[in-house]
């Protein structure tokens, strides 16, 4: 068969029709312009925007603009040229890596070019085929990418239910098992703040447990790093354990609003990786702009706490408002906001939901479906930043208000839009 067939035969709901799934452009790779923050166009529309991982507001931030500009009318994005085993390094690239060490409490860190390349290639380079991998059931695409790449080396893998100790418990007492009998070892995966649910992983629970097994603890921090701990070191500084931490990974593209991403560890650990991670060793460095560009956003999250402290007043005004208003936002205990909607008419009245929030009321949020999330699952999520205002939130559960009751009143329903279409 034809390759181009094949693909073509399985393409499912692209290209069709329906109102249900002609959603490119629209609900999936939808273009908001403009400039970034928390009003953006989108289908030539003013929008109240609260889909951008723009945490701390520092995409457009004036320092950090000047920032990025300085350095990109300096050296430009080619420089350095090539990877940075073997010509592509400079001082910069390395101070950069130990602020970001000193910041989460670790001796060493490695500068990545990307986050998703970069922890996929970090669980691939920790582990053999001897070792065994646990990882939590809700870990990240990214995370889930790596333990592929172990099972290709032929090596194995067991799933916890997610933040459940005793289902973690059970299998690290058959990782430790297998573990003895192929003479490896075993790494625990998990989430700091899991990205869809906005929960928090059981990082305490889980180093507790180090005092009954032997295992080493890799934790993606994407939505922690920036926003959650102290100084916003983290949910490791947050739950007051991330010494138990052995790997510890956080994308720029979150609360720093940027290109790149890190891993931190002992020393050695990180010398190792610098030289096993196929994706960074055989890969252009870092661009000196987002290299200087980060550094210059790491200095103001150590600088201005004050953006944390504006970001988390907003996040409990919208939260505490939309569980006031009846909505299920589940058991977030971070910025991320997910509305767990229990739409009768399924996928179709949640488009006509969604419809309603940005053509009429001028909101952008994002509608979240499987495989994203579990089957059966229909969310809109809502990232709210320090960029926002209360005046912001007020509206957005003002209009969730009126969505309340248009879903009572069944007013979403596919058949009672099409009567009044």
């Amino acid at each position: 068969m034809d390759i181009f067939e094949k693909l073509r035969a399985h393409m499912g709901p692209i290209g069709s029709t329906s109102m249900e799934f002609n959603a490119h452009g629209y609900f999936i790779y939808p273009r908001l312009e403009g400039e970034l923050g928390p009003y953006m166009n989108f289908n030539g529309q003013r929008m109240l925007n609260w889909s951008l991982n723009n945490y701390l507001g520092l995409g457009n931030h004036p320092e950090v603009r000047k920032a990025d500009a300085d350095a990109a009318a300096q050296w430009g994005l080619a420089y350095p040229m090539g990877a940075r085993m073997m010509s592509g390094n400079s001082y910069l690239h390395d101070e950069f890596e130990k602020q970001l060490a000193e910041f989460v409490g670790k001796e060493d860190a490695n500068l990545l070019n990307y986050g998703y390349q970069g922890v996929m290639s970090a669980v691939e380079c920790l582990v053999d085929h001897r070792d065994v991998i646990v990882y939590d059931a809700e870990s990240h695409a990214c995370l889930i990418d790596g333990i592929r790449l172990h099972k290709a080396k032929m090596g194995e893998y067991y799933k916890f239910n997610h933040n459940d100790m005793a289902s973690l418990e059970k299998n690290l007492q058959r990782a430790t098992k297998l573990a003895a009998e192929k003479g490896g070892g075993i790494l625990v995966i998990t989430e700091g703040v899991f990205g869809m649910s906005g929960k928090v992983g059981s990082l305490d629970k889980i180093v507790k447990l180090k005092e009954k097994y032997n295992f080493r603890l890799l934790v993606d921090d994407a939505h922690g790093f920036g926003t959650m701990g102290e100084t916003g070191a983290g949910v490791g500084e947050m739950l007051h354990c991330m010494d138990g931490i052995d790997v510890y990974f956080s994308t720029f593209a979150k609360s720093m609003a940027a290109i790149g991403a890190f891993v931190a560890a002992d020393h050695d650990i990180i010398m190792y990786m610098k030289y096993n991670m196929r994706s960074q060793t055989y890969a252009k460095a870092l661009p000196m702009p987002f290299v200087v560009g980060g550094m210059k956003r790491l200095e103001l999250i150590k600088k201005h706490p004050e953006l944390r402290t504006k970001l988390w007043e907003n996040v409990h005004a919208l939260q505490t408002g939309l569980r006031a208003r009846g909505f299920n936002i589940g058991e977030t205990e971070s910025p991320v906001t997910p509305i767990f909607l229990q739409a009768d008419g399924g996928v179709a009245e949640t488009v006509n939901l969604v419809r309603d929030l940005r053509e009429n009321m001028g909101i952008f949020c994002s509608i979240v479906l499987y495989p994203v999330v579990p089957k059966g699952t229909i969310m809109l999520r809502i990232i709210p930043t320090a960029a926002h205002s209360l005046d912001d939130v007020q509206y957005t559960l003002e209009a969730f208000s009126k969505i309340a009751e248009n879903l009572k009143a069944g007013v979403y329903a596919p058949q009672q839009v099409a009567e009044t279409a």
